[in-house]
C-alpha cells in the first residue's frame, strides 16, 4: 500500500472524488453557451462577446481585479437574462447537471429572488421556477440540493424581512437557508437584524457573507447579532489571530469562538484571490484554518466569474497546500456536516456516498488511510 504522505492525487483522481458544495451563486454559474442563447432569445444585445470561449474569458478577466465591487460587475448581464420562468428553470437544471458532471453529491445554491422580477414574474413564481429546475435535476442526476435565499446588505431591512419570509415559506419545497450578501463596508449586517430574528424564530438556518471585504468585526456581528450558523468566506478571521514566524502567538476571542463552536467557514479559494479577500493562494489563510481544526469547507462561489469548478478548487488545495485523499475526504465531510438539509439526509450522503466512494478510490489506488486525519504538510 502507498503511504498518504508520498501519494499526491492527480487531477484525474481529484475529479473522481465525491464533493460537497455549500457556496455558489445561481447567477454567477451560468454556462457561456447558455448566456449567449438566452441573450439571443431575449433580444439582449449588451454582451461584450458573441462566442462562448471569448465570453467566458471576458467574465473571468473582469472578475480577476482584486476588488469585490469590480468582481460583481459581470452580474448585470447574467441577471438581465434570468427574468423568465423558462430561463430560471433551465439555469437551475443545468446547475444540477454541472454538479453531477463534477462529482458533486450535494450542492446548495443561493440567489436573490427580487433580482428576477423585472418582467412578468413575482417572487413566488421565481422561487417555484428555480426549485422546479433543481428538483428535475435531482431526479435525473441524483444530486441532493438545497436552495438559499439572499438578501442584500445595501438594500432596506423591510425588503430583507420580506425575503426571509419568502425563504421560510418555501422550506418544504427545498429552500433550506437565508443569507445576506453584497458589499460589507458601510452596510453592517445588524441593519437587517429583524430579518434574522424572524428566521431564528422560525427555526430556520442562516448563513451570512462576512469577513470577505471587511475584517473580523463583520464576522462577529454576523454571529453574535444575527445568529449565523455558517459564515460565507470568513477569510479575514485570520486578522483575529497573531502568527509570527509560522507560530501562533495569540488567538483572539472571536477566532476561538468560531473554532470551539464549530462554525463552518465557506471558503472559496479562487474567488477570494479574485476579490482581494486574500492577496494570493500562498497568502490565503486556508491552510492555517485547516491545520488548526476549524470547520472549513471549499466552494466555488461563482463558477462563471472565477472560471472554476469544485474539481479546480480541490486541485488548488492539493497543489498549494499539499492536501491528500484523506484531507479531501475530511473537507467533503465537513461540507456535508455543515449542510442545511435535515440530519438524516446528511447522514445518508456521508455514509451512503462519500465514505464508500473514498474507500473504494483508496483501495483501487492502493493508498493507505491514515489512522487520524489532519493537515498534509
Amino acid at each position: 500500500m502507498k503511504d498518504q504522505k508520498t501519494y499526491h492525487p492527480t487531477r484525474e483522481v481529484v475529479a473522481r472524488t465525491p464533493k460537497v458544495l455549500l457556496h455558489e451563486h445561481l447567477d454567477g454559474g451560468l454556462r457561456p453557451t447558455t448566456v449567449l442563447e438566452l441573450a439571443q432569445a431575449a433580444g439582449y444585445d449588451e454582451l461584450p462577446e458573441t462566442e462562448p470561449e471569448p465570453l467566458a474569458k471576458w467574465f473571468a478577466a473582469g472578475a480577476n481585479k482584486g476588488s469585490l465591487p469590480e468582481y460583481l460587475e459581470g452580474f448585470r448581464h447574467t441577471i438581465a437574462l434570468m427574468q423568465t420562468k423558462e430561463s430560471l428553470e433551465r439555469i437551475a437544471y443545468e446547475f444540477m447537471e454541472d454538479m453531477a458532471a463534477d462529482n458533486v453529491v450535494y450542492a446548495e445554491v443561493r440567489f436573490a429572488p427580487h433580482f428576477h422580477i423585472q418582467e412578468e414574474l413575482g417572487l413566488d413564481a421565481v422561487m417555484t421556477a428555480v426549485l422546479h429546475g433543481l428538483e428535475r435535476g435531482k431526479q435525473e442526476f441524483g444530486v441532493h440540493y438545497g436552495l438559499i435565499v439572499c438578501a442584500m446588505r445595501n438594500e432596506s431591512e423591510e425588503l430583507s424581512i420580506q425575503l426571509a419570509e419568502l425563504a421560510v415559506s418555501f422550506r418544504n419545497q427545498g429552500c433550506v437557508g437565508f443569507d445576506l450578501a453584497g458589499e460589507e463596508a458601510g452596510h453592517p449586517a445588524n441593519h437587517h437584524l429583524r430579518a434574522f430574528q424572524l428566521a431564528k424564530r422560525m427555526d430556520f438556518s442562516i448563513t451570512i457573507h462576512a469577513g470577505e471585504s471587511f475584517g473580523p468585526e463583520s464576522i462577529w456581528q454576523a454571529l453574535q447579532y444575527c445568529g449565523a450558523h455558517r459564515i460565507g468566506h470568513g477569510v479575514r478571521l485570520i486578522e483575529d489571530i497573531v502568527i509570527y514566524d509560522k507560530k501562533v502567538i495569540r488567538v483572539g476571542t472571536l477566532a476561538q469562538y468560531v473554532l470551539d463552536h464549530r462554525i463552518p467557514l465557506e471558503i472559496c479559494l479562487s474567488s477570494n484571490v479574485h476579490t482581494g479577500a486574500a492577496a494570493s493562494f500562498a497568502e490565503h489563510p486556508f491552510p492555517y484554518f485547516f491545520q488548526e481544526g476549524y470547520r472549513v469547507t471549499l466552494n466555488t462561489d461563482n463558477r462563471l466569474m472565477s472560471a472554476t469548478t469544485m474539481t479546480d478548487e480541490y486541485c488548488l488545495a492539493v497543489e498549494h497546500y499539499g492536501l491528500d485523499l484523506d484531507d479531501l475526504e475530511k473537507l467533503t465531510i465537513n461540507g456535508m456536516k455543515s449542510a442545511f438539509v435535515h440530519y438524516d439526509e446528511r447522514c445518508d450522503v456521508i455514509f451512503g456516498r462519500i465514505k464508500p466512494a473514498f474507500d473504494a478510490l483508496r483501495n483501487e489506488l492502493g493508498v493507505e488511510k491514515r489512522a487520524r486525519g489532519g493537515y498534509a504538510q
